[in-house]
């Protein structure tokens, strides 16, 4: 159940005044009807929340080369506006959403002077999977790796919420040289894969994944993820969270990952060099705190942080927190280092 309800759920939930304010200076294209990409789904025109609508017209496709299709698939991402000589911060985003996720935090880092990407995971968000291309986790990893080969080409950290937190774990562990520090956000990261729905024969499959697009569940979803939030916001949210699924490759691309097996990382934790941060939201509903706990323990280089009155995803519920937790993570090491070279 972790695997259904772990969805990342758009949010425009109660900003602080000073985030709120930082949020405006976001300036990008008029949001009108024209002004969004022609491949993202028509339904975006029904969204209500600003922020989500301004991010949406920075959303690109990028040509990504990879080793089981024949053509370079169409990627879905945000490119950062400025690059800088320190290291990039890429954002993941969880289970079965897409890069909307960050619509609130990826402008404040920019804001701090960080290189920030937010890249939509093979099979979700809004790439381009007209060709069907396997979406099982090895194709997810090597999707993510040569995207990294071709855009970044140099040590990232690299930030994953829920199920986005198994998709670092995964790549930190298999492609070391690629990402100097982790961010996992409300991890999950000891679910064994998709369970028994591996097993499920394709059509039943089909209607599960029918299921999972559905509003209603998709609705309780945003009730289980987030704090005390109205009808009308709720329903807003959900269609945020819930827009690459009218992509008409959505159904095939979420069976096959399904019918694949899913991420099994927790034999990988220990395995993890990186230094890690771990944000959990204290009233997290979707994973267990205890899970926190144990994550901190298992891994060999990591510190814990709770942010108060917060549920399963503190980038949306409380982006200023979640702000100020990475930028402390990121910005402690380089002026360690800065330092010590000065002292040189």
């Amino acid at each position: 159940m972790n695997m259904v309800f772990s969805l990342s759920i758009g949010s425009s939930a109660a900003l602080p005044l000073r985030c709120t304010s930082k949020l405006t200076s976001f300036r990008v294209a008029s949001a009108d009807a024209d002004g969004f990409p022609s491949f993202l789904p028509r339904e975006l025109h029904t969204i209500q929340d600003p922020f989500a609508r301004k991010f949406a017209l920075r959303i690109q496709r990028l040509p990504v080369p990879v080793r089981f299709s024949e053509n370079p698939i169409m990627s879905s991402c945000v490119k950062p506006l400025v690059q800088t000589k320190e290291t990039p911060v890429v954002l993941l985003h969880g289970f079965d959403s897409s890069c909307l996720e960050w619509r609130y935090v990826l402008p404040l880092l920019e804001e701090s002077g960080i290189e920030t990407w937010a890249i939509d995971i093979l099979g979700w968000g809004f790439s381009d999977l007209g060709k069907l291309p396997p979406c099982d986790v090895v194709s997810k990893r090597d999707h993510f790796y040569q995207f990294w080969k071709s855009y970044i080409r140099r040590p990232i950290i690299l930030v994953g919420p829920s199920l986005g937190s198994a998709v670092a774990v995964d790549f930190a562990v298999n492609y070391p040289e690629a990402v100097e520090k982790l961010v996992l956000i409300g991890a999950s990261v000891y679910s064994e894969g998709t369970g028994k729905l591996a097993t499920l024969p394709r059509a039943v499959a089909y209607a599960g994944v029918n299921l999972l697009k559905s509003l209603p569940l998709r609705l309780y979803a945003t009730y289980l993820t987030f704090t005390k939030i109205s009808f009308s916001t709720s329903l807003d949210w959900t269609n945020v969270g819930r827009l690459h699924c009218f992509l008409p490759w959505w159904d095939d691309a979420t069976v096959d990952f399904m019918t694949s097996g899913g991420y099994n990382v927790s034999p990988l934790i220990g395995k993890v060099k990186q230094k890690t941060l771990i944000i959990w939201g204290e009233n997290d509903r979707i994973i267990s705190n205890k899970f926190a706990v144990r994550l901190h323990c298992e891994l060999p280089d990591a510190i814990i942080r709770q942010i108060p009155n917060c549920g399963h995803l503190p980038h949306l519920e409380r982006p200023d927190s979640t702000i100020k937790l990475i930028v402390e993570f990121v910005q402690r090491e380089s002026k360690t280092l800065s330092q010590c070279v000065a002292q040189v």
